[in-house]
């Protein structure tokens, strides 16, 4: 499961790029901002949404995924928190679809952790926790070691992150999902330790 935001203005104006064979860019479901779900590509059928990825040593995410597009206007056009409707139409949508493929929480990622050269969405505003706490994706538990810097690379590609891709693209990207308060690309204490949880809890 991949989760994007839009990063258009409207949900209008992500509805009809999504349509359009000319833009390239497809997603199995969208849902707007007051809950609304649409279906735009079958469950079964390849989704162009996830673009050049990489996760736990696959590439071609398209192939292996369903995507969501969830309406926000993202960072270029006026970033904001994800509404209570619209949290709880992807909580609904993300528990069917789990449960359907019997998808564990740890393969539901955004795209910014199959793309971090490239992404950013959805984003530090998005409610990672929430969907965590209901068992529709993960959240690092309290971590007591402090690992050594070295340890870090490994414990990124270990999570799944994309060897080649930088640390600070990697460190970003783990940030604005798991340290939403602190999206800074450096390495500090924090983030250390959320990437021992998750690494623990992933591999």
């Amino acid at each position: 499961m991949v989760l994007h935001y839009t990063g258009m203005k409207s949900a209008k104006d992500a509805l009809d790029r999504l349509c359009d064979p000319e833009a390239e860019v497809s997603a199995h479901y969208l849902i707007d901002e007051n809950g609304k779900v649409y279906r735009l590509v079958q469950e079964t059928d390849r989704a162009w949404h996830a673009g050049a990825s990489y996760w736990q040593g696959a590439t071609n995410i398209n192939d292996r995924s369903i995507g969501i597009e969830i309406v926000n206007p993202g960072h270029e056009f006026g970033y904001r928190p994800f509404p209570e409707m619209q949290m709880t139409s992807v909580e609904i949508l993300l528990a069917d679809i789990l449960a359907r493929y019997d998808i564990p929480p740890d393969r539901v990622v955004g795209h910014s952790d199959i793309a971090p050269e490239r992404k950013q969405d959805p984003g530090e505003l998005f409610d990672w926790k929430r969907l965590a706490d209901k068992d529709l994706s993960v959240w690092p538990p309290e971590a007591a070691e402090l690992p050594a810097d070295e340890e870090i690379i490994t414990l990124l590609q270990a999570i799944g992150y994309d060897p080649d891709a930088s640390l600070e693209a990697k460190l970003t990207a783990f940030q604005r999902r798991f340290v939403p308060d602190n999206v800074s690309g450096g390495l500090n204490p924090k983030t250390a330790r959320a990437i021992v949880s998750i690494a623990s809890i992933t591999t």
